[in-house]
């Protein structure tokens, strides 16, 4: 897997992924960035969410589960000094289907937390204290 973070201007840059596509990561005004796009540890939070959504739609489909819709919404906290590095994260899942069954909706989740989503495992590993929770609701 590659990268390449390519300075802008002030403190915007453009971070290109080996597969090819690009986003724009900036700071805020007080460091001297112009607020163009996500900071760094927001994009590690949104990997962290992004990684385990896949599995969890992944898994549901290969379970045949009649998943119609996900989402997942994290809260995160960060050390008071520097480093600020994540202290904690929650993921919390909203999944929607017609006739999910909660048990496999439960696994889902949990086989994402114990065994697939290399960026939560990773940070839990470095001690970040992971923690998940879901709810299902019908579709409208």
């Amino acid at each position: 897997m590659q990268a390449r973070i390519k300075w802008v201007e002030n403190m915007a840059f453009v971070a290109e992924s080996g597969s090819g596509h690009a986003v724009v990561i900036d700071g805020p005004p007080e460091i001297g960035g112009r607020n163009l796009g996500a900071r760094p540890m927001e994009l590690l939070l949104m990997g962290v969410g992004a990684c385990s959504s896949v599995d969890v739609v992944m898994i549901l489909k290969k379970a045949r589960q009649p998943v119609s819709d996900c989402y997942c919404e994290l809260n995160a906290e960060r050390a008071e000094t520097e480093p600020k590095v994540f202290t904690s994260i929650h993921l919390r899942f909203v999944v929607s289907g017609s006739g999910l069954n909660p048990a496999q909706v439960e696994r889902a989740v949990k086989l994402s937390a114990e065994k697939y989503c290399s960026a939560s495992i990773m940070l839990a590993n470095a001690g970040v204290k992971i923690s998940h929770d879901f709810e299902i609701r019908e579709p409208s």
